[in-house]
């Protein structure tokens, strides 16, 4: 279970903490991957404990391995590696606690959440994040938070691209999407405060929570340039629902809140080196003159302004939903794929400066 500087060979023992809206694509992966042997699967709701690993996954197979909600049992089966997708924004606390102790056990992880573990440091608190570090070298254990945002669209992509720059005088990673499908009434309503009194401050406008949840996205852009900023701030604006209308998640009622901008921006010496911006419509129609997606739903836009500079739309569908439903695929494959690298790599909070380009090896397959 500890890691090492090869990555390992043959059968890797996994099992799955949670089963929501990103949790059900990892354990699909997780059931049908040869590579991969399921040794238990962790759900929050009683509803959810007792199903099989393959009914939870919507596969029509019995993997017998049922659901718990107990995680010591998930540890007790001795996994190599878990594999956390549950939600972590209205239950922080608990979250870092669960991965203190999956790591203290000497159980590698990689997660979905919290979103800010992508790169820790500079964003948390040390004294959030030295329980974490203390259980990765108690357990020889290593963590890997990632995803898609945050994650290989504003990591990977732009590091790339910034690789291939004479200089760089700016990098600027933005979500544009219309969030009308996404179908989470935690994360849309409590979270973020869609269908909410616009005087009404969710969870993620409240002071520094942006900088804390997309700090980690800026502050990772910035140590991969070299630069050390001078300091990160926050902005945003909303946008009432003219009419009443309906999403997946819920009633948007007219004048509450129904779209979004904010940006997390990484300055120094007075300029805007690093930043990250999201632009979140629940209506195609709301406000026009914001920046709009490369194709109908929603993109991501890397820009990096130097010399060359870039402007690279990335495009996300998926022959089995809509743009909504690739980007939680995304999120899972991105964290199961680097399962053989985190199980290798050196015990400690490892981020997408340490691991090796993952390739998708393996994963070839005609649908």
């Amino acid at each position: 279970m500890t890691g090492s500087s090869a990555q390992p060979t043959g059968t890797i023992k996994v099992a799955a903490v949670g089963t929501g809206n990103v949790g059900r694509h990892a354990l699909r992966q997780l059931v049908v991957n040869p590579d991969y042997e399921l040794t238990g699967v962790w759900v929050s709701s009683d509803s959810k404990a007792g199903k099989d690993a393959g009914e939870l996954a919507g596969l029509d197979r019995s993997t017998g391995i049922t659901a718990t909600t107990d995680l010591d049992a998930i540890l007790a089966a001795q996994p190599d590696c878990v594999v956390y997708t549950a939600l972590a924004d209205n239950r922080l606390p608990d979250a870092l606690e669960d991965y203190r102790r999956i790591l203290a056990a000497g159980v590698n992880v990689v997660g979905s959440s919290a979103v800010f573990l992508q790169y820790p440091w500079q964003v948390l608190p040390e004294e959030l994040i030295k329980p974490i570090e203390e259980a990765t070298q108690n357990g020889r254990s290593s963590i890997f938070v990632n995803g898609i945002d945050p994650g290989f669209a504003n990591d990977l992509i732009p590091l790339a691209l910034a690789g291939t720059c004479q200089t760089v005088e700016q990098i600027r990673c933005m979500e544009i999407i219309n969030y009308d499908t996404y179908d989470s009434a935690a994360v849309m309503f409590d979270v973020m405060g869609f269908g909410r009194a616009m005087d009404d401050i969710p969870m993620l406008l409240q002071p520094g929570v942006l900088s804390l949840a997309w700090g980690s996205v800026v502050r990772q852009l910035a140590a991969g340039i070299g630069v050390e900023l001078d300091e990160v701030t926050e902005t945003y604006v909303r946008e009432p629902a003219p009419e009443d209308f309906d999403i997946a998640s819920g009633h948007i009622a007219k004048g509450t809140a129904a779209a979004l901008r904010f940006e997390v921006q990484g300055k120094k010496d007075g300029n805007i080196a690093v930043v990250l911006e999201h632009v979140t419509r629940l209506r195609d129609d709301l406000h026009p003159d914001w920046p709009q997606p490369a194709q109908e739903g929603g993109s991501y836009r890397i820009e990096i302004t130097g010399e060359p500079s870039y402007t690279v739309d990335l495009c996300l569908s998926s022959p089995s939903g809509d743009h909504n439903h690739a980007g939680l695929v995304a999120t899972a494959a991105r964290v199961v794929n680097a399962i053989p690298a985190v199980v290798a790599a050196p015990p400690g909070i490892t981020t997408t400066l340490d691991l090796p380009l993952i390739t998708g090896k393996g994963l070839y397959a005609l649908t």
